[in-house]
């Protein structure tokens, strides 16, 4: 599988959400010939499969030998946005509006002024069950509107309070409709049997190339879902490897902590990973003895130096778009770099023929994180954090290089299956 750009841009408008993102990734999995397992059932021991739980998945291939160490990519599904509150509906000032709240880190201003959609999961009675459907509303139902200049205190800029100044108008007048029954309807299920759900807001505008002879990609969600792209590419590019078993993970909440049932905090990772061994015969000594030769590549995005704020960056630390892959070193462990991890991946990107950035954020600034230190520590396999550069993380809409994504993938591709 090809890792393009355009085809980036594909997976990206196929998901809104990180529950679309997942059953994106899956498709893929199954047109490849992957075998979904619940975890609920027995698992049978070799071959092509992948798990869903909620907005994560894991997939692997192989696991015969129960010696054989695991080759991980993590990534996370998730992306800062505007999530809907559990009573949505406001009257004001003769506006309908929705009540909306920001979820991680969405830079606020980027978000204003455009036509929203509505995607996510509905969680529906069936009879004595629940189910769960997915949910996509690609018209333009809702706008977070800026005030206008003209009303503002202070004409340079307008301070947002993410209570107040986030909600979205849908319509004009006092009257009664519900916005969750329009939900609902749009979805095809009755809005009596919804009993709970997770909606959030998607930017309409559709991923492309831009700048110069295409040399960029524009598009929501980059952080991170061009890592779950490129990994997923990487990792049905590896192909199968009686040396290593291949594992791509999926996790959800990385945002907002990674403190869930299938963020990267819970047992997702180690329960599958201790599954493989036993279906192929193993025990645990020998899940054990092999995590110890196991490795991790936490794959999120990289800062670009931006060019009208290059005071912002460490100096002598240059990242470029269309420079290859990231290596991303923070010595407080915000990332999990070490000497042992970062040397791995440069062989990697050695293997695959792509150059090397190294990043390090400035002291004097508080650092991001990601799946990578809460990951090592959960399940003591050395890990090291990569990337691809970008410009405007957590804005509703980001740039990154068009020649990266094919690079990013083919490094991922030669760390799952090194020489």
């Amino acid at each position: 599988m090809s890792a393009t750009a355009q085809q980036l841009c594909e997976f990206i408008d196929a998901s809104p959400s990180p529950f679309h993102a997942v059953a994106t990734a899956a498709d893929r999995l199954r047109a490849a010939g992957f075998t979904e397992l619940s975890e609920s059932d027995p698992w049978p021991g070799a071959g092509d499969f992948f798990a869903v739980r909620a907005g994560s998945l894991i997939a692997w291939r192989g696991g015969a030998d129960t010696t054989a160490p695991f080759r991980i990519v993590g990534a996370h599904t998730d992306s800062p946005n505007l999530r809907v509150k559990q009573h949505p509906d406001r009257f004001v000032s003769g506006w309908q509006v929705v009540a909306l709240q920001p979820y991680g880190g969405a830079w606020l201003n980027s978000w204003l002024d455009r036509d929203l959609g509505i995607s996510g999961r509905l969680s529906v009675r069936d009879g004595n069950t629940v189910r769960h459907i997915l949910v996509r509303v690609d018209d333009p139902v809702l706008r977070v509107p800026q005030l206008a200049i003209h009303l503002a205190e202070d004409r340079k800029a307008v301070e947002l309070n993410p209570q107040r100044h986030v909600n979205a108008v849908w319509g004009v007048g006092s009257g009664s409709r519900s916005f969750l029954a329009s939900v609902a309807e749009r979805a095809g299920v009755d809005a009596d049997a919804v009993l709970g759900f997770d909606l959030m807001t998607h930017d309409l505008t559709p991923s492309r190339l831009a700048g110069v002879d295409n040399e960029l990609v524009s598009a929501p969600r980059l952080d991170n879902q061009a890592t779950c792209y490129a990994g997923l590419a990487a990792f049905l590019a590896a192909g199968a490897d009686t040396r290593v078993v291949p594992v791509l993970v999926l996790f959800d909440h990385e945002e907002v902590g990674s403190q869930s049932d299938h963020g990267a905090q819970s047992d997702l990772l180690l329960t599958v990973l201790e599954r493989i061994t036993l279906a192929a015969g193993g025990g645990r000594e020998d899940f054990l003895r092999r995590l110890a030769t196991s490795m991790v590549a936490s794959g999120d995005m990289a800062h670009a130096t931006h060019p009208n704020y290059p005071d912002r960056h460490e100096p002598g630390h240059l990242i470029e778009v269309n420079g290859g892959p990231v290596l991303k070193v923070q010595p407080n462990l915000r990332y999990a770099t070490d000497g042992r991890t970062a040397a791995a991946f440069a062989l990697a990107c050695e293997q695959a023929g792509v150059p090397l950035q190294r990043y390090e954020h400035r002291a004097d600034l508080p650092c991001g994180s990601t799946v990578g230190p809460m990951t090592a520590a959960r399940t003591g396999i050395p890990t090291v954090d990569v990337g691809a550069a970008q410009l405007a993380m957590h804005s509703a809409r980001e740039v990154m290089g068009a020649a990266d994504v094919a690079a990013y993938s083919a490094a991922l591709a030669a760390f799952l299956s090194p020489a």
